[in-house]
């Protein structure tokens, strides 16, 4: 791959497994013209199966088994895989990926750009002091930013101190053939016990932890069916994933005794069947940057309810394409799925709307096209600068 002209994208994460950021990449990786970049990934921990949902042949995934902690101790290692790999752009992702820019920065990488997906549970709404010192430590070394939502754009600004040039949104793109509703309705989901043309699903798809907050989904269809006795006949929660909060949230609906009334299958490759199943899709996050499940509900045709947090209300038009409810209220979370499954109508409604604005506004190319403006206006800057000092010495 030497005498290959193409530029060298290399991609860098802190584990290359299931997940929004993770997927994002893939996407953009599967979708970028193959003649226009190389690409690699390089997982500060672990590369997992995941990796081979990337549908190219030439793309080289790396696991660098970082251990927990600052990454200073590889830093001689990072150097010597970027003199091997030789990229011309660098691309970290998140806090835990941006300690790279240093030694790709020693390693004379031409360019060095970071993005921010979302945040976590330690910094819900960005005033940890700490980490944003640190995001400005490293801030000489990256030439170019990404934020996925505009309030990461405004954290970059407002507190890393990054000028506003020096910044491009960049929200993630859906996949609308893929994601697409099922011409006749909500289909029967393979492995569910419920039938969707008698019950009405609401359903969220997401790993199961803390910042996910998916016991606060639990909580809120508890008191749905308590403001709304009569929708225990119909109403019915769909919880796909995996992790901590799994357990709990089973515990919750337990406890209530409507474990019957409520479907939790762990970890499923065919979420986009499981879209096309559910009435209502509905995204408890304590935090998010651009919400990859909120563009795959939206494409396949189904309203949402999403939390007042990071990019959700850029995605969500409260009462058009779904509705926007505070993060870590389960009573204002069951008070709107009560209104919508009492309203199948307007719900089907706004699911109609949500599939023509992730078609019109949030396509794959328009995801693709943004990013290979930034690297190629980032490329170019770097041999514009070349041809300025080459002139100098003539």
């Amino acid at each position: 791959m030497q005498d290959d002209e193409r530029p060298l994208v290399l991609h860098v994460m802190h584990r290359f497994d299931t997940g929004g950021l993770e997927n994002g990449v893939v996407n953009l990786i599967n979708h970028m013209p193959a003649t226009s970049y190389r690409h690699a990934v390089l997982a500060m921990t672990e590369v997992t199966d995941f990796q081979h949902r990337i549908r190219r042949n030439d793309v080289e995934c790396i696991s660098l088994h970082k251990p927990p902690g600052h990454g200073v101790w590889q830093y001689a290692k990072l150097y010597q895989l970027f003199r091997e790999l030789r990229p011309h752009i660098v691309h970290s992702r998140n806090l835990a990926a941006l300690e790279v820019q240093a030694p790709a920065w020693a390693a004379g990488v031409p360019v060095r750009i970071h993005g921010e997906h979302g945040r976590d549970i330690g910094d819900l709404d960005g005033s940890n002091i700490t980490l944003q010192r640190v995001r400005r430590m490293y801030r000489p070394f990256v030439h170019h930013y990404t934020a996925l939502s505009r309030d990461l754009a405004h954290y970059l600004n407002d507190k890393v101190r990054v000028p506003h040039g020096n910044i491009t949104q960049a929200c993630n793109g859906v996949d609308t053939e893929r994601f697409r509703a099922a011409p006749a309705g909500p289909q029967a989901i393979a492995g569910s016990p419920f039938d969707p043309e008698q019950h009405w699903l609401v359903g969220t798809v997401g790993r199961m932890q803390a910042v996910k907050d998916q016991t606060m989904l639990a909580h809120a269809f508890v008191q749905a069916l308590s403001m709304a006795p009569e929708l225990k006949a119909s109403m019915r929660l769909v919880m796909v994933g995996e992790g901590p909060l799994r357990a709990q949230a089973d515990a919750v609906l337990a406890a209530a005794g409507l474990g019957h009334l409520a479907w939790l299958p762990g970890v499923r490759s065919d979420v986009a069947d499981i879209m096309r199943g559910m009435h209502a899709f509905a995204l408890p996050s304590l935090a998010e940057g651009i919400s990859n499940t909120i563009l795959e509900a939206m494409a396949s045709g189904v309203p949402v309810v999403a939390t007042a947090v990071g990019g959700n209300a850029d995605l969500v038009s409260h009462g058009e394409t779904g509705l926007i409810t505070p993060a870590g209220d389960s009573q204002a979370m069951a008070r709107q799925l009560v209104t919508l499954a009492r309203d199948p109508g307007r719900a089907r409604r706004m699911g109609q709307a949500a599939r023509q604005r992730a078609v019109t506004d949030f396509s794959m190319s328009a995801m693709v096209s943004t990013y290979q403006q930034v690297y190629d206006q980032q490329l170019h800057r770097i041999r514009d600068i070349g041809n300025v000092r080459h002139n100098r010495h003539l």
